[in-house]
């Protein structure tokens, strides 16, 4: 079955299960140690991935692996409680099948979070990061082969990917509520393994922020189908190349989880202010 026709099958699935999508809903996807932003929605509707026509399945034990259906802060939400990543063997149309799913049932806004380290030395650990660009080291793109024409034009441009009307509006909002909100390039790498000292400071000489194992490749396939993107990193350790410590897994999830709860409170806030201005 070719790639467009398994896309709209898991979109018919979702669609017959949820019923039409509203123009207005915003979807969201977590990162790991922030599925707790998916808990705190309203009348929740779940559906595994394992029980969606044609979808991944996560194999990374931090992510829950389910869409999740209902309300946040009076607006209607669709969360993907888990993501696919090029480390886990899937390639980049597999790792972005969420994603063009999304587009196919209508999406028009988008919030991307993830876990991310920090490249920036003048970066707080813990706090949350507004991307305003990025740098897709990856070697892979979601929009290899043939195009899909009613998703959008086989070159997109890129200059602008992140919607920089919702990055201010982050940036305000961050404001607001006295969240201490960094502004940075996010860099892609395949992984799993992470940096090495010497990666590290090529990478920040590359001109990256913070840096993880998501995110870019779904950056790409969601501009490239018009959709307004919107992307915050919970930074949950910093990688100073000459000094660097080694952080386990179990340590980035445990960061990641604490720190949750600004990112919550800044996209709660958010998504109160898109009321009426999401689709």
């Amino acid at each position: 079955m070719e790639y467009h026709k398994k896309i709209q099958h898991s979109a018919a699935y979702i669609q017959e299960k949820l019923g039409k999508v509203q123009g207005q809903t915003v979807a969201l996807v977590t990162g790991t140690g922030l599925g707790a932003l998916a808990d705190a929605i309203e009348n929740p509707i779940s559906i595994p991935y394992e029980a969606i026509d044609e979808f991944p399945v996560s194999t990374v034990k931090s992510h829950t692996g389910q869409l999740i259906s209902g309300t946040l802060e009076g607006l209607p939400v669709l969360a993907l409680q888990g993501r696919f990543h090029l480390y886990e063997g899937f390639s980049a149309q597999e790792a972005t099948h969420n994603i063009r799913v999304l587009g196919e049932l209508g999406i028009k806004t988008l919030i991307l979070t993830n876990a991310a380290g920090a490249l920036n030395p003048s970066f707080a650990t813990g706090s949350p990061m507004v991307i305003e660009d990025q740098i897709n080291l990856t070697g892979h793109t979601p929009l290899r082969g043939e195009n899909v024409d009613t998703w959008g034009e086989r070159f997109p441009d890129m200059c602008s990917a992140y919607d920089p009307a919702l990055r201010q509006l982050a940036i305000s909002t961050a404001l607001e509520l006295g969240i201490r909100l960094e502004r940075g390039v996010y860099m892609q790498i395949m992984g799993p393994n992470m940096e090495t000292p010497a990666e590290t400071r090529m990478y920040r000489n590359l001109g990256a922020d913070a840096i993880g194992m998501s995110t870019c490749l779904e950056a790409i396939a969601a501009h490239h189908m018009g959709i307004r993107l919107l992307g915050l990193s919970c930074l949950t350790n910093k990688n100073l190349p000459d000094c660097m410590k080694k952080v386990p897994l179990d340590a980035v999830i445990a960061q990641a989880e604490k720190s949750s709860a600004a990112m919550i409170q800044l996209i709660r806030a958010l998504l109160k202010k898109m009321v009426g201005t999401a689709e």
